[in-house]
């Protein structure tokens, strides 16, 4: 592992860095394709801003949550949400596990986070007083491996380059000198 950030830091007397503050979500999981891992390898502790992807996740845009409309309405909202299928489809994932266990679902989405492979420290922007009650409530929500894989099913994002690549018939092809087969025979 290069620690030469940590070294430089140490010989000019400035603080190394510690942590990694980047906006994740099940909405939001494009940090899982580089930031993630970098964390995990330089041992950096994250903090998720906007873990409930502005309301998203608390159902309020999509009919499952409140009939109180925050800041931007639904059809606002939709500006910020090109993948709208995979939205909706997180959306009703959150919805089943927050039905299952007798949750909101912004407490899912917030329970979600403890189950990463790196620790998580959620920023939450609750304006009134209860919606922190409610989100300092998923502290004690536990979800079961089944329920965290289905929401990871559901959230799932394409990891791109060079992942797509290394999935494809070619590369596998290659790999292998075109001997891939005689070597699995």
């Amino acid at each position: 592992m290069d620690r030469s950030g940590e070294y430089i830091a140490q010989l000019r007397g400035w603080s190394p860095f510690v942590g990694l503050q980047v906006e994740y979500s099940l909405i939001e999981r494009t940090v899982e394709r580089e930031l993630i891992p970098m964390a995990k390898a330089l041992n950096l502790g994250l903090t998720a801003w906007s873990p409930l992807a502005g309301g998203v996740l608390t159902g309020k845009y999509h009919g499952h949550g409140s009939s109180e409309q925050g800041r931007m309405n639904g059809d606002t909202m939709k500006d910020f949400m090109p993948e709208q299928k995979r939205t909706d489809r997180v959306v009703a994932a959150v919805k089943a596990v927050a039905d299952q266990t007798d949750r909101s679902m912004a407490q899912v989405a917030l329970a979600w986070l403890r189950y990463r492979s790196v620790p998580v420290i959620s920023i939450i922007g609750a304006r009134k007083l209860s919606q922190l009650q409610d989100n300092l409530a998923s502290l004690d929500l536990s979800l079961s491996t089944k329920q965290v894989h289905a929401l990871d099913e559901a959230s799932q994002i394409d990891l791109g380059f060079p992942n797509s690549l290394c999935g494809t018939e070619f590369a596998r092809a290659i790999a292998y000198g075109g001997m891939r087969d005689q070597i699995l025979a």
